[in-house]
């Protein structure tokens, strides 16, 4: 049983160089599942494109190639094993700058470096730009490099808002002693409002953070199938299934070899994820580790072993079992 991720290699490819070629100071992310390449892979790729990348948490680090700068997204209160020194950490309180402070090894030869994060309209972490100086002035005590303003807007939104927004943030922090040469480093805005920074704010360098439109772009490119490992007929009224479900026609059921432990699941909406020649298979019940059930009715077209059925999940959700570039 496989869950297989198909890539289009060459167009892949294209996108990639092509958006970190018009990208000016790219930071790629690589978090999560890797964005469904794994992380250690993606980080390799990730080290063509630009000189550090962005993780998730502290606990993603290890991904990162040891001679590949990261910055930790996330800020962190508990450090079980020391940081390499080419590690930018994000802090957006006090407890954080407290906690990376008692973390800090003192036989590390360069000075640990961090970046501030501002608070944007999410309200996930950061600091009122008002009291970002403050902030700064602490880590500078705690014997910090400040390397930056760290601002992360919303989902929702244009960018255009979302542009409008991190203009309001920094002219709050500069009116409140902030230097105004400091670096920033942003998200979900696109290329254009993204140039604007850079032209409005010209004193200050810019790192873009990209992710998804990144190591996506065009879904296109993508296929994401697993194999028919069984099918057995039933009778209606059978009952089937780990919870005991019962088939009210008569037909046959799929065993589709993939699962919750590739983190497939029904849709939001509660419709099954998968399809077979553009057609939405019927799920018995919840996808169970590595294994689906579905189910087909007699007389419809029904899948063999070995078949290919389309799965509908965000890679960013999904392990998968094998990847395939043509």
């Amino acid at each position: 049983m496989t869950l297989t991720l198909t890539v289009n290699a060459a167009v892949w490819n294209r996108h990639v160089d092509s958006t970190a070629a018009d990208t000016p100071g790219l930071v790629p992310v690589v978090k999560g599942n890797g964005y469904g390449f794994g992380r250690s892979w993606l980080a390799n790729r990730a080290a063509t494109l630009a000189p550090i990348a962005a993780v998730g948490s502290i606990f993603e680090v290890a991904d990162i190639p040891s001679n590949y700068s990261a910055v930790v997204l996330s800020p962190a209160l508990k450090f079980p094993f020391p940081l390499r020194d080419n590690v930018i950490l994000t802090v957006g309180s006090l407890a954080h700058v407290h906690a990376a402070q008692r973390a800090h090894q003192p036989q590390i030869s360069r000075q640990r470096h961090v970046i501030i994060k501002l608070r944007s309209s999410m309200y996930r972490y950061g600091v009122e730009p008002t009291q970002a100086k403050e902030l700064i002035d602490a880590c500078h005590q705690a014997g910090f490099s400040v390397d930056g303003l760290s601002i992360h807007p919303p989902i929702h939104g244009s960018s255009t808002e979302h542009r409008q927004e991190i203009e309001n943030l920094l002219a709050a922090a500069e009116a409140h002693g902030v230097n105004s040469s400091l670096p920033v480093w942003v998200s979900h805005v696109d290329l254009d409002d993204y140039r604007l920074l850079r032209q409005e704010f010209a004193d200050r360098s810019w790192h873009l953070r990209l992710g998804t439109s990144l190591w996506h772009g065009d879904k296109s490119m993508f296929t994401l199938q697993a194999d028919v490992v069984d099918v057995v007929a039933v009778s209606a009224g059978a009952t089937v299934g780990y919870r005991g479900s019962s088939v009210d026609r008569d037909g046959y059921l799929l065993m589709i070899g993939c699962g919750s432990a590739h983190g497939v699941t029904p849709l939001s909406d509660g419709r099954s994820p998968f399809h077979f020649r553009r057609r939405r298979l019927e799920l018995i019940e919840a996808p169970h580790m590595h294994t689906s059930m579905c189910f087909v009715p007699h007389g419809d077209q029904c899948p063999q072993v070995g078949d290919l059925i389309d799965v509908q999940r965000p890679l960013t959700q999904t392990a998968v079992d094998d990847i395939h570039w043509v």
